[in-house]
């Protein structure tokens, strides 16, 4: 019974899956091929990591939907995962091994990512990953290499048609800023921007009140009281009243921090109201630079927001017209969210014209002091879907002439064995991809399998 339980996980751990069969690991190959030199051709120097972290590396930065989605398990009395993205693993290696080299530094990675995904067109559960990091580098010109960067990628692979969204998760921190809100209804608010989109200001509404519990009436705390200073009152208050918190599954301190919250959010419950009639308006901005870019301004000045990272993302956008990046394919989204909670400022997605999404990155200066890094360092990166980049580098290429490199070599007797393998490898040596008749089958048998004779050659190419 138990071995029937454990096959049933299994076979549902790996469901959603993929075989990459021959004829599509060719195209996959060919591609990233192609990306993999275009990414060293512009300076980045390429690592591979463990496909397995410790767990918490994942949990710190990644955000709640990314984090439901991470293959987690425990062995040996450790908490591991599969790796469901390459940053943070990247930004980890970073502060272990290289902090001692000069910046900028630019490293690249290729390799397979993990996430429980719910299978739907070209999603997987295992897809791949080719990217870059650059440490070091800041805004805007880190910012706009990048971003050109993974343009000129699609170009080089022969992607014709691309949209480019650019969103701005500084310029979200600093429309927050000013507002006396506590640390983590900010970052509520910072990441239900397509949430708000989606759903109105009711859902972050309702996803306030479920992350941060309802607030309660008529009981304010002492003014002057830090977090730690409160929650020390509350334990105290509790005790003096002989009032039991360890009946429950939480601890005493957990049980407090929570209470805590929903009495912040009673006091900080202005200020929220003072967002979102900030955020509404900013999240439905989309469309061309030069319509959406005047929009948002007038916005920030009539809330009297700073306009610093506003004027970042026009400098950015300047310099991508110096990278060759055309205006047509820019879409500024203020609603942009990616979903990844280290994100500090510019973020990006590439869309295809079935708009599926082929890349995402963004800005990310606080990882690597959140990882244990000396000191706060700027850096930025992408990441591609293999997968689906070779989806939509299919649909665009124009059909091509398949070039006959495949030769099928047969001894015909034992005798002459040795002589084949001879012309096996001259071919090879000549760029032919050649396979031996180990079978020992008659000429006959090799004839009827192999292709006509091409014109000019004495070989015979195997059909595909």
């Amino acid at each position: 019974m138990e071995r029937a339980e454990g096959l049933s996980a299994a076979i549902e751990a790996v469901r959603g899956m993929r075989d990459v069969l021959p004829a599509d690991q060719r195209e996959i190959l060919r591609v990233r091929a192609a990306l993999e030199a275009l990414v060293a051709e512009h300076g980045f120097a390429f690592l591979d990591l463990p496909i397995i972290e410790h767990r918490d590396l994942y949990m710190r930065k990644l955000g709640e939907e990314l984090v439901g989605k991470v293959y987690e398990f425990t062995y040996g009395q450790r908490e591991l995962a599969l790796r469901p993205e390459w940053t943070a693993s990247v930004l980890r290696a970073y502060v272990a091994h290289l902090q001692d080299q000069p910046l900028p530094l630019r490293v690249a990675y290729s390799g397979p990512v993990f996430r429980y995904e719910r299978p739907q067109r070209l999603t997987y559960r295992q897809f791949t990953q080719v990217g870059v990091e650059l440490v070091g580098g800041p805004a805007p010109r880190a910012d706009a290499e990048v971003l050109a960067l993974a343009c000129a990628g699609l170009d080089a692979v022969g992607i014709a048609n691309y949209e480019v969204v650019i969103g701005h998760v500084g310029l979200i921190r600093a429309a927050l800023a000013g507002l006396a809100l506590s640390e983590r209804t900010r970052g509520i608010l910072i990441w239900s921007m397509e949430r708000m989109r989606q759903q109105g200001v009711d859902g972050v509404r309702a996803r306030l009140a479920a992350s941060l519990g309802e607030a309660p009436d008529d009981f304010p705390l002492p003014d002057g009281l830090d977090d730690e200073e409160a929650a020390q009152l509350l334990l105290r208050v509790f005790r003096a009243t002989q009032v039991d918190l360890n009946s429950g599954t939480r601890s005493p301190e957990a049980i407090v921090a929570r209470l805590l919250r929903k009495l912040q959010r009673g006091d900080e419950q202005p200020a929220i109201e003072q967002a979102l009639g900030l955020l509404a308006p900013l999240v439905s901005l989309r469309g061309a630079p030069a319509l959406i870019l005047p929009q948002a301004e007038a916005l920030l000045r009539q809330h009297t927001v700073p306009i610093d990272a506003l004027a970042e993302l026009q400098a950015v956008l300047a310099l991508l017209k110096a990278h060759g990046v055309r205006d047509e394919r820019l879409v500024i989204d203020f609603g942009l969210g990616r979903g990844l909670h280290y994100y500090t400022g510019l973020i990006f997605e590439i869309y295809d014209a079935e708009q599926l999404q082929l890349v995402g990155g963004g800005r990310y200066d606080d990882l690597v002091s959140a990882l244990g890094g000396r000191q706060a360092t700027a850096a930025a990166g992408f990441a591609y879907g293999l997968e689906r980049v070779v989806a939509a580098a299919l649909r665009s290429a124009a059909p091509r002439e398949a070039v006959v490199r495949e030769v099928l070599v047969a001894a015909v007797g034992e005798s002459s064995y040795a002589y084949a393998l001879h012309v096996a490898n001259t071919l090879r040596q000549h760029g032919f991809v050649v396979s031996v008749d180990v079978r020992d089958r008659s000429v006959s048998s090799n004839l009827r399998d192999a292709a006509p004779p091409q014109p000019g050659l004495s070989c015979h190419r195997r059909p595909r």
